[in-house]
């Protein structure tokens, strides 16, 4: 093949031409954007999961693997419940295990020196337990959470050597780079804050007094680690926030500090407003590289490098934002761990490979709900230190038959064909994909719709004999006698007995997801859970006058809160949301409901029913008593969402 047999370098010449920033050369321009599930110990030590997860995303072909938000300063500092603590006793050890595996796979290693600022002690998003003692701000304050006070001037000095002293401890464990945060509304933005910096001393009035802690941070970090070694300052290019800095008093600080930075990266708001988490980490509701433009600010008026971020995940826009200009490297969070090896399948012309992260934030969710991650659509994320010893193929070939053509049923499909098993898939309708047909149809649910069809082109990749329009029955199971049979046969969807529900203008939730013309201009949803809050966003973008009613006290109760945060602003544009409020009866004139005792009609000229979705457990049952052996998985099994479905499909595809 040659020296130069990797397409990729043709198609995307920019993105994977190398860069030298100190004494490194990366290979491209790609960098795992710092990310810190809570895959640490009690004491603050990395764990093997941590090391493998962070392992992987070498292996998958960025240049540089980052570690985020590693607290320099325990007693102060931690922001989180569990957070990695340099200054912890024994945290060396696995710190060496880490770079040793970046580095074995390919990468440089790099990580996050960070401190929460008065979020240390606070109760915060990410932390409400094992909080620090004392809260220190740049200034007292008095918050909801509790009394924030002024950092003395000798913790200030104090802090900033910590920093000195974590990254000599980072360069001795073999990390090739540090990256000092500067952002997000942790310590050091608040202090740029004119608002929360109210201090009359060296470190308060002007921006450059605001900038002093920061600086001395940089001076003791560039003393700790020497000449050529890299740093990186992760920086806002806009705080979005009254009580931070805009963007041009942001550049003017980035100037400010530029002969002690090598590499900056730009980001922009604060991770303790749920709004503005959801712009920090781009939602399904904003376009891909929202965040570009402050990066592309900053390389205008500064001579060192600049990264971007904001939920990239497609190698030709990567392409486009470095071949313009508008930033010298790019660094992707959540997309690596929908596909850890996207950067190697773009070297390898294989983007249409690439699994799409569908910015659902299930991985920020199960970091706090577990103490792990996971990814809707990448089932052994989390599962790295498993996996990373590879299974046994099976002893012999078996005649595999999975009924049902959602998700689970793809991926079970494509699983068990990789596997060498011979694969029939049968489908009851004429199209693979499941519930995934109505999720992606909505104007912001373009990388379900993606996803769908990645599933069906690897079906089809995999060798899978797929029979559509056929309902596997426990006739077609005893004619087929399969080996192992696959039940994938999804739910449906629940239509209550309420008067009126057979009425001309009432459809089903799915039907009006994948036929919005039918729809009337009143439209009123019955179901306030996640279908329900969706449809009513899709719904007024199309033109429609929405109203949702739900029994609960709120709508989407069920999401996990990083991607409510970001949907709920959303649905409270789109729609008269009714709470607490009961549906009695569907009359022409729209829904008559009762609330607080109150009855009164809203009304509708198309009444969508988005009351949740009935597992077919009578149908499971049936077609379980023809095989020995079989899985239930997806929505059959229990009514759950996509991540069920695929990790359930691959798993039960890897025991066969």
């Amino acid at each position: 093949m040659g020296a130069r047999s990797c397409k990729g370098r043709t198609r995307y010449p920019h993105l994977f031409e190398p860069l030298r920033i100190g004494n490194l050369r990366l290979k491209n321009r790609i960098i795992a954007a710092p990310t810190s599930p809570s895959m640490i110990t009690s004491e603050g030590h990395m764990t093997p999961e941590m090391c493998a997860y962070l392992e992987e995303k070498a292996k998958g072909g960025a240049a540089v693997v980052t570690y985020g938000e590693a607290i320099v300063h325990s007693a102060t500092g931690k922001s989180h419940n569990k957070q990695l603590q340099l200054d912890s006793f024994g945290v060396r050890q696995m710190l060496m295990e880490a770079t040793r595996m970046i580095h074995n796979a390919g990468a440089y290693a790099n990580i996050q020196l960070s401190h929460g600022g008065k979020y240390g002690g606070l109760a915060s998003v990410g932390g409400d337990q094992d909080v620090c003692d004392k809260a220190y701000g740049p200034s007292h304050e008095m918050t909801p959470e509790g009394e924030v006070f002024e950092m003395p001037k000798e913790l200030i000095y104090e802090i900033a050597e910590s920093y000195g002293t974590a990254a000599k401890l980072c360069k001795d464990c073999g990390f090739d780079m540090v990256m000092v945060h500067a952002a997000h509304g942790w310590l050091f933005s608040q202090f740029l804050s004119p608002v929360y910096n109210q201090r009359t001393d060296e470190f308060g009035g002007s921006l450059e007094n605001r900038a002093r802690f920061l600086m001395l941070a940089l001076d003791a970090v560039r003393k700790a680690v020497g000449p050529g070694f890299p740093i990186e300052c992760r920086f806002s290019g806009d705080d979005l926030t009254e009580q931070g800095l805009n963007e041009e008093q942001c550049i003017e600080t980035a100037k400010l500090i530029e002969d002690k930075v090598d590499l900056f990266n730009i980001s922009c708001g604060n991770h303790e407003d749920p709004e503005m988490f959801c712009r920090t980490h781009p939602s399904a509701f904003f376009p891909r590289g929202k965040n570009v433009y402050l990066a592309a600010g900053m390389k205008k008026v500064l001579k060192k490098p600049v990264s971007c971020v904001g939920s990239l995940n497609d190698p030709a826009h990567m392409e486009r934002i470095i071949a313009s200009g508008e930033a010298d490297l790019v660094e992707i969070g959540r997309a690596l761990l929908a596909d850890p090896y996207l950067p190697d399948k773009a070297y390898h012309d294989k983007a249409d490979d690439i699994t799409p992260c569908l910015r659902c934030y299930e991985c920020f969710g199960e970091t706090s709900k577990s103490e792990n991650v996971k990814c809707t659509v990448n089932p052994t994320m989390g599962y790295q230190l498993l996996e990373r010893s590879g299974r046994p193929m099976p002893e012999r070939k078996k005649k595999v038959l999975v009924a049902g053509g959602g998700p689970g049923g793809m991926e079970a499909a494509i699983t068990a064909a990789r596997r060498g098993h011979d694969v029939t898939l049968a489908e009851k309708s004429g199209q693979l994909g499941g519930n995934l047909l109505p999720a992606g149809a909505a104007y912001f649910k373009e990388d379900i719709a993606k996803l769908c069809e990645l599933l069906i082109q690897r079906t089809k990749a995999a060798g899978v004999n797929i029979v559509l329009n056929t309902e596997v029955t426990p006739e077609y199971v005893r004619s087929f006698d399969p080996d192992f049979l696959v039940i994938a046969i999804g739910s449906d969807e629940l239509r209550p007995p309420i008067k009126g529900i057979d009425g001309d203008h009432v459809m089903m939730a799915i039907d009006a997801e994948l036929h919005p013309e039918k729809l009337g201009r009143r439209v009123a949803i019955m179901g306030g859970g996640l279908v329900g809050a969706e449809a009513a966003i899709a719904f007024h973008h199309e033109g429609h006058e929405v109203s949702i009613i739900e029994m609960k006290k709120a709508v989407a109760e069920e999401v996990n809160s990083f991607y409510r945060g970001g949907l709920m602003p959303q649905v409270n544009q789109a729609a008269a949301v009714y709470t607490e409020t009961k549906v009695t009866e569907i009359v022409p004139e729209g829904v008559k409901v009762e609330r607080n005792g109150e009855t009164f009609v809203i009304g509708a000229d198309t009444v969508v029913c988005a009351l949740g979705f009935r597992a077919k457990y009578a149908a499971v049952d049936e077609l379980a008593k023809e095989a020995d052996e079989y899985a239930v998985i997806g929505d059959c099994s229990n009514v759950g969402q996509i991540h069920q479905a695929i990790n359930q499909g691959y798993f039960s595809a890897l025991r066969i």
